[in-house]
């Protein structure tokens, strides 16, 4: 049984781990085995329309899993405006190709939600690194959006309360940016869930099977 990281900036190569790395458009590392391509709205430049030219060709590469991460946040000094214009492009490649999404949002949930409906997207949409409450997630989940908990959950004893009642075919588990290793956030997501670590590894494997339509242990 594998472990599936579904958000990280730095590959563990270890075996038995599938990891989604994240690469940045004009940051292309070659001979990856599954990644997502996106441009993150910290990163915005005057180069957009070479980066999406780019995200729309690596999108049909068979590791090309996702685009992402990519959404809007609140807390940078970009304004919205122009984060939406780098956002919504990225989500209609993504709708185009019948590929997955993986977001960044800060303090901008509504605008993500409503960015969603304004534009059709049908694709699965996975908010990483979640760390809110469990009413914005219901909420979320009732959209049609999937949870990827991973630092806040090691940091943040109370996160666990939610991610313990989110439903089983809605969530993922990643690492980031963080030290800590992806085995240790399946111990915690374990514990939460009282369940067994190759429970919650089955679990995220017929996630990844239903949103990916790629099978990790195969």
């Amino acid at each position: 049984m594998k472990y599936f990281n579904l958000h990280t900036h730095t590959a563990s190569g270890q075996p038995g781990f599938v990891e989604l790395l994240n690469q940045y458009p004009l940051e292309m590392e070659d001979g990856l085995a599954s990644y997502s391509i996106g441009i993150h709205p910290w990163k915005i430049t005057d180069q957009t329309d070479r980066e999406l030219q780019i995200i729309e060709q690596k999108i049909s590469d068979p590791a090309g899993w996702a685009v992402g991460e990519c959404g809007l946040d609140k807390r940078i000094e970009t304004p919205m405006d122009v984060q939406q214009k780098v956002f919504e492009p990225q989500l209609l490649l993504a709708q185009q190709a019948g590929k997955p999404v993986v977001i960044h949002c800060v303090a901008a949930y509504d605008e993500v939600v409503a960015t969603k409906d304004k534009l059709g997207i049908t694709v699965p949409l996975i908010l990483h690194g979640f760390s809110k409450s469990m009413a914005l997630a219901r909420q979320l989940i009732g959209e049609g959006f999937y949870l990827s908990f991973g630092k806040y959950l090691l940091r943040n004893p109370e996160l666990s309360e939610v991610f313990a009642k989110v439903p089983a075919d809605r969530f993922f588990l990643e690492t980031d940016t963080i030290d800590e290793l992806l085995t240790e956030v399946y111990e915690v997501a374990a514990k939460a869930r009282g369940v067994s670590i190759e429970e919650i590894q089955e679990q995220v494997a017929a996630n990844v099977e239903r949103v990916f339509g790629r099978s990790i242990n195969g």
